[in-house]
């Protein structure tokens, strides 16, 4: 039994080790992310200091009006300025829209293997940092305002290992579509560990906030997160919004799953006849933001 069991541990404990060097081949931050992430801790941020920092990034500027000023938002005149779309938005959901199209630039830098697509990852990052930002408005969360980071960055550990470790990853993920499996638990089989892991391992590097690192790492398995007693634990709305766009058919890596109706999902924590609300919510988010990613 220990002969076959070692060398799989022994492997599992080389490729992590390569995983987690591969930390240091992620790209820098921009200034604007940076300054974005430090400011999760704050529990609001001025007008002015948030338009300042857009500002400075022409691409980053641009983008924004772009999405603002989309048919998605169905606006009656023209967005003129970044601080226009503040007054109209607000600085939480502004700021929100900036840390998603920064963190998708970053990631769009990184040297993925063949038949890997950032643009796909980059959607379904979104998709679940919008999901879970709308599951935290609408039902008690521990550490809510973390939401939106955790649903964008829960998966990191994918493009980890899928620049760490191209090959055995390659394996793990066409088993997991051969067999229908999840790939969390062909990673755990196969690997010995998995990317939930290494996301918190990023998020700590990083320094974001513990709650953001805690969600990301249980994002899996939240009935082992017992961070919140008393209330949703943040990895659990990850979860469920994780599940909801997957059902969408919005995943991170290609596969061949059915789409489905992803009410019932969101039915779980008693979301009632907000889901229609919330659902449509969504689709207007992200049809304003897929023309930019």
């Amino acid at each position: 039994m220990s002969s076959i069991l070692v060398p799989q541990t022994v492997r599992g404990n080389i490729l992590r080790d390569k995983a987690l060097e591969a930390i240091g081949k992620l790209p820098p931050f921009s200034p604007v992310l940076t300054k974005l992430l430090a400011s999760l801790a704050k529990d609001d941020i001025m007008v002015s200091q948030l338009a300042d920092w857009i500002e400075k990034d022409t691409v980053l500027t641009g983008n924004v009006m772009r999405m603002v000023n989309s048919a998605a938002y169905g606006r009656m005149g023209t967005v003129s300025s970044v601080r226009h779309a503040i007054t109209i938005l607000g600085t939480n959901r502004l700021r929100n829209i900036v840390l998603g199209l920064s963190v998708c630039n970053m990631m769009a830098q990184l040297k993925l293997p063949g038949g890997w697509s950032t643009k796909q990852f980059n959607l379904h990052a979104v998709a679940v940092a919008n999901m879970s930002d709308l599951i935290v408005q609408n039902t008690t969360v521990e550490y809510a305002e973390g939401a939106f980071v955790a649903g964008l960055l829960h998966d990191v550990g994918k493009l980890l290992l899928a620049v760490a470790c191209p090959d055995e990853y390659a394996g793990v993920i066409s088993q997991a579509k051969r067999e229908g499996q999840e790939l969390y638990d062909v990673e755990l089989a196969q690997l010995g560990f998995t990317h939930a892991e290494l996301s918190q391992r990023v998020l700590e590097n990083w320094k974001l906030p513990i709650p953001v690192q805690v969600a990301a790492r249980f994002h899996h398995s939240p009935d082992c997160d017992d961070t919140a007693p008393g209330l949703t634990a943040l990895s659990r709305a990850i979860q469920l919004a994780d599940f909801t766009v997957n059902a969408i058919g919005i995943t991170a890596v290609a596969d061949d799953r059915e789409t489905k109706d992803p009410a019932p999902i969101l039915q779980v924590i008693g979301l009632g006849d907000r889901c229609d609300r919330m659902l449509k919510s969504f689709d207007q988010e992200m049809e304003a933001i897929r023309g930019i990613l």
